[in-house]
């Protein structure tokens, strides 16, 4: 079997190489590099891909022959339109580093019968490392704690004085109950809270929900009862999944957080209810435009943390997912057994 593979300023060379180190009977023909070597125009690219799909950007000009004799092909954020698809003639599978599939032409790999192996879970722990982070430091204040005494203050009056509340006994509303999802409620199981999820893709039967004590609600009940609301969706269309009706129901005693996407929220009237302190806080991770212009609303609100949309940027995420792929695409081959992220 041949593989070729894409390597970029996130998935590296290296990675690649120790991977199939491992798989003596995968040779491997070459890693040419898509983008730029810099973090910030990669994050602008990303952002790109995501919006603007498989064509946004061209593919390097080496894909295109070493995919020649190619049976796999491996991405991260390399761009994977029909053309090069069609000049690869033996090529197999398709498997991507990554949960989002914007960067692939997927009709097209319909079309030409090549099957799409994905890893949504490749920075899912990382993720669901810093979401439980998040619901720690902006209910604890962690951040403006640390901003104060940085700057000779020693402060005591936070926008939530009295309300501040251990997670021992307090309702988490999950948004979304896929890979990071699931996630979350595992590490969240020494902490003695009640897990709600909502998800329309989750069938009230799954087991994961018993797994990890999570009751499967509609959104209205989530959001009037919880008392942290941690999001974690995704969809392919980019709709807005929580408006002003959502927000509306939440507690004043309630915080918002957001690691997944910022297209899914009404950032304008998130940024309204906590300048007027109809909820206590929020985290966020991600926004509408990044890096966050100097105008964001967020930037002058004290009863909030923000991030800049690396939660899941660790070494780990990006090192360990080619085997994982390469793992599923060979338990796939072997033994029929169908990969969890699988699309064909």
């Amino acid at each position: 079997m041949k593989i070729v593979c894409v390597a970029d300023h996130f998935m590296k060379e290296e990675f690649y190489r120790d991977c199939m180190a491992m798989f003596p009977d995968i040779e491997l023909l070459g890693v040419p590099y898509f983008g730029s070597n810099s973090r910030n125009d990669m994050r602008a690219v990303a952002d790109k891909l995501e919006k603007e799909g498989a064509y946004s950007f061209p593919a390097p000009a080496e894909l295109y022959e070493l995919v020649r004799d190619a049976d796999v092909l491996m991405v991260h954020l390399c761009p994977v339109p029909r053309e090069v698809m069609e000049a690869a003639p033996n090529l197999k599978y398709i498997l991507t580093n990554r949960g989002g599939l914007e960067n692939i032409d997927l009709d097209a790999a319909r079309e030409l019968g090549i099957p799409v192996l994905y890893n949504p879970a490749h920075n899912g722990n990382a993720v669901a490392e810093l979401t439980v982070c998040l619901m720690v430091c902006e209910t604890r204040n962690v951040a403006r704690a640390h901003y104060s005494l940085k700057n000779g203050e020693w402060r005591e009056n936070f926008p939530n004085v009295g309300r501040v509340f251990e997670l021992r006994g307090k309702t988490i509303g999950l948004v979304g109950f896929g890979t990071i999802g699931r996630m979350v409620s595992e590490k969240l199981q020494p902490w003695n809270v009640r897990i709600l999820a909502t998800d329309p893709n989750v069938s009230p039967d799954d087991p994961d929900l018993a797994k990890w004590n999570v009751t499967l609600v509609d959104p209205d009940t989530l959001f009037s009862q919880s008392d942290i609301v941690s999001v974690h969706a995704r969809t392919l269309t980019k709709e807005r999944i929580i408006g002003q009706h959502e927000l509306d129901l939440m507690k004043p005693t309630a915080t918002f957080i957001n690691t997944a996407r910022a297209y899914l929220v009404d950032y304008d009237y998130l940024a309204e209810i906590l300048r007027e302190k109809r909820i206590t806080g929020a985290a966020l991770e991600v926004f509408p435009k990044e890096p966050l212009p100097e105008d964001s609303p967020f930037i002058s609100l004290d009863n909030v943390t923000l991030t800049n949309h690396r939660g899941g940027d660790t070494v780990n995420c990006y090192s360990d997912s080619p085997e994982y792929l390469i793992r599923a695409m060979l338990a796939l081959i072997e033994n029929g057994t169908r990969p969890k992220f699988y699309i064909e």
